[in-house]
């Protein structure tokens, strides 16, 4: 399978990639970079927010949504003012929100990361309310979270762990319940990350330090697919394009490494398709 380096942007670590009005959006973290690429003119734009960010989504009434150092913010356009809605934790120096994406009614879920590697960071549901709940802990590293077509059922990393998880979800009120453990890395290369899912329920899952993509099929137990990234530090992906086709795959720079691909932006078509990102209500 070619996967192709898209433009010539180097992040330092690029994240939570998601295909929105026909534009693919990611993070640069410790850049405190928002970054959009144009697949019509192959070019990148980056709007910076003053502090590492972990996560974007689109806005039901338009603008963004993001998480990062300090909590959860807003904006109304792109490139545009930033306005915090709240930090839950303001009180743990050693953490940042890190990944996250929307569930189908419009909620923003993001976990956050504990920079010291202790287990003290969580995962986080946003209401549109304003509202904010914290929702499973404790966690080390919070990273890819999807959810099932019928809304079922919400796959969620936590990634020291090495381990994808499950819940069953009640869309009407966001609750989780069921929690299990559907799929153990431990004896792969790499750890899990960003996710995505496809039409058909398979996970898309970056491998850190694995320099690769796995497609894994949470029905039969099995590994489908495996894409191959000219990138160690595979960190995340995306489904976007025309017809949700193509496999946007984002990466960082591994310090020490001399990798000419180190923190690029990719592409490929792996056959499958996904499904348009949720966008937040508040």
């Amino acid at each position: 399978m070619t996967v192709e380096p898209l433009g010539d942007k180097v992040t330092v670590w690029g994240e939570g990639p998601i295909w929105h009005q026909e534009k693919l959006w990611y993070v640069d973290i410790e850049a405190h970079d928002i970054v959009c690429y144009d697949p019509q003119t192959r070019q990148h734009q980056t709007h910076a927010v003053g502090q590492r960010v972990g996560t974007i989504v689109p806005r039901q009434g338009g603008g963004l949504a993001w998480a990062g150092d300090q909590g959860f913010f807003v904006m109304d356009h792109w490139q545009g003012p930033s306005r915090q809605i709240i930090d839950p934790e303001a009180h743990l120096p050693d953490n940042r929100f890190n990944d996250g994406k929307c569930d189908p009614a419009g909620r923003f879920w993001a976990g956050s990361i504990c920079l010291a590697k202790r287990p003290e960071a969580a995962l986080y549901c946003l209401h549109p309310d304003g509202r904010c709940e914290r929702k499973f802990a404790p966690v080390t590293n919070s990273n890819g979270i999807v959810w099932s077509r019928d809304a079922g059922t919400m796959y969620y990393i936590d990634t020291p762990t090495k381990k994808v998880r499950a819940f069953d979800f009640d869309a009407a009120s966001g609750q989780l319940s069921g929690e299990r453990v559907i799929w153990d890395t431990a004896s792969l290369e790499g750890s899990p990350d960003g996710m995505a899912i496809d039409d058909a329920d398979r996970l898309w899952v970056a491998f850190c330090h694995g320099g690769c993509v796995l497609a894994y099929d949470p029905a039969s137990g099995k590994v489908l697919e495996r894409i191959e990234v000219p990138s160690i530090e595979t960190t995340a992906c995306a489904f976007g394009g025309a017809d949700f086709g193509d496999l946007y795959i984002t990466s960082g720079l591994k310090p020490g490494l001399s990798e000419p691909l180190g923190g690029r932006l990719f592409v490929c078509r792996p056959g499958a398709k996904g499904l348009a990102a949720n966008a937040f209500a508040g």
